[in-house]
């Protein structure tokens, strides 16, 4: 399986998405870096200065020849200083049960105990990161420790981490706040092109892009004119061509279906061989006669010429006497209670047409067979807003990958090899489709509910339902 490509405006909204987030990530780790080695440095440099006062005051005490570090210890409790540790003539005094002698790292004792360097080391007491300073006292034979929490230091940079995490959040937001704005105006011109595309494709061939002074839209613009200027005139080429045609067709037609009557008119006087050519003349050119109206109503409905001529037309009553004029007269037609009630505002002629045309092809296609039936669709509320036409045959029926294809002009091909081998010209469903669009309304195929090979083809009208 491969996957779902994304769209352009995803795809848009997405780097401008990403970049935010790498951009906001990497000014985020500058920013916490400085940050926290500034906080460090500041706390660093204010611990070593404050433990070095403090160790004055501790050398000061241990001067006078004091057996113990305890009155250096009482005096440093006395001006508050915080936890610290003093080693004296190789004894240990602690302020605190916490920060003892093995709280100090042994590397930050062999440097200021051995080789009396003053050191500052960082670890980890308790669960807290804490700074030790040392600082040996050489003329006493003494060190002085003191412990300075970092604790504020790490909520600081807590805060900080907090607001950066946020400031980035925000600006991802932004960014694809701008990446969806930036891909709606990146991706209109492609929308305004798939308009103009499906306006041509529904018949408005006069349909053109705005002309734009972008260089880059503008080959788009002038490309997509030509290219529908090109169509608009080979359509209107080929319209004109069917509608010539038809029209020169028409007069040979009526003189060969003149001399078919006048011979039709004397058939029994012919031989039986005589008979027979005449009766294959006069299918052909009735045949023939179909097609070339055929042909005049396509080229009609190409140049936009088609009016329809509206009247109310109680549909149960119409569908009756179409069926009666039909090639199949004899057509069984089902109306149901509610239905004899509708009515529906259309063109009787055109109308009649699409019945005729839909019953042909059950004939031809259909095993020569059909029922008709007017119903309201199903779950069709109050008040009635369609009516239903039903056509069903007891042919092969339509593939469901060739029900759309049916009503193409022309369309024959493997439908018309499979459901029959008749002489259909591929263009009477092409103008049921036509005519009932025109009239608002929408056709299609579809198996039959009984489960019974054929096909059935719905037809729904707009209607109105009248009292009784």
């Amino acid at each position: 399986m491969q996957p779902r490509r994304l769209s352009l405006r995803t795809r848009i909204m997405l780097m401008f998405s990403i970049g935010a987030l790498v951009l906001s990530s990497f000014l985020a780790a500058v920013a916490y870096t400085f940050t926290r080695t500034s906080v460090v440095n500041q706390r660093d440099k204010a611990g070593t200065d404050q433990a070095y006062g403090h160790a004055q005051v501790a050398q000061n005490e241990l001067s006078a020849n004091n057996p113990s570090a305890q009155p250096a210890m009482d005096r440093l409790r006395s001006l508050g200083v915080g936890p610290f540790a003093i080693n004296f003539r190789g004894k240990w005094s602690t302020s605190s049960p916490i920060f003892t002698s093995d709280a100090i790292p042994a590397a930050l004792q062999t440097r200021v105990l051995t080789d009396l360097t003053p050191s500052r080391m960082i670890t980890v007491i308790d669960g807290d990161a804490v700074l030790v300073i040392g600082i040996p006292l050489t003329d006493l034979k003494a060190s002085y420790f003191e412990f300075v929490p970092l604790s504020d230091a790490s909520s600081t940079l807590n805060s900080v981490m907090l607001s950066l995490l946020f400031a980035g959040f925000i600006t991802t937001l932004a960014g694809a706040l701008l990446g969806t704005l930036a891909a709606s105006r990146a991706v209109r011109p492609l929308a305004d092109a798939a308009q103009a595309a499906k306006a041509i494709a529904g018949g408005r061939l006069d349909t053109r892009l705005e002309p734009t002074v972008d260089p880059d839209l503008r080959v788009l613009a002038n490309s997509f004119n030509d290219m529908a200027s090109a169509l608009q005139s080979r359509v209107e080429r080929d319209t004109r061509f069917t509608s010539d045609v038809s029209h020169e067709l028409r007069s040979p037609l009526m003189t060969l279906a003149a001399s078919a009557e006048v011979m039709q008119a004397r058939r029994d006087d012919m031989p039986e061989r005589a008979q027979a050519a005449l009766d294959l003349l006069v299918a052909d050119v009735a045949r023939f006669s179909g097609l070339v109206e055929d042909l005049l109503e396509i080229s009609r409905f190409d140049a936009g010429a088609i009016r329809l001529n509206l009247d109310d037309l109680l549909v149960a009553e119409f569908v009756r006497q179409a069926v009666a004029v039909s090639s199949m007269r004899h057509t069984k037609v089902t109306v149901t209670e509610r239905a004899e009630r509708v009515v529906i505002r259309g063109d009787r002629r055109r109308l009649a047409r699409v019945v005729a045309n839909l019953i042909d092809n059950a004939r031809l296609h259909g095993g020569g067979d059909a029922s008709i039936t007017v119903t309201e669709p199903e779950g069709e509320g109050e008040p009635l807003a369609h009516i239903w036409i039903t056509i069903e045959d007891h042919g092969l029926g339509v593939p469901a990958e060739e029900r759309s294809l049916i009503f193409e002009r022309f369309a024959r091909g493997a439908v018309a090899g499979r459901r029959s081998s008749s002489d259909g010209a591929g263009l009477g469903l092409s103008l049921v489709d036509e005519h009932v669009r025109l009239h608002g309304g929408r056709v299609w195929v579809e198996d039959r509910l009984d489960g019974e090979p054929g096909a059935r083809f719905v037809l729904e009208l707009s209607a109105d339902e009248v009292g009784v």
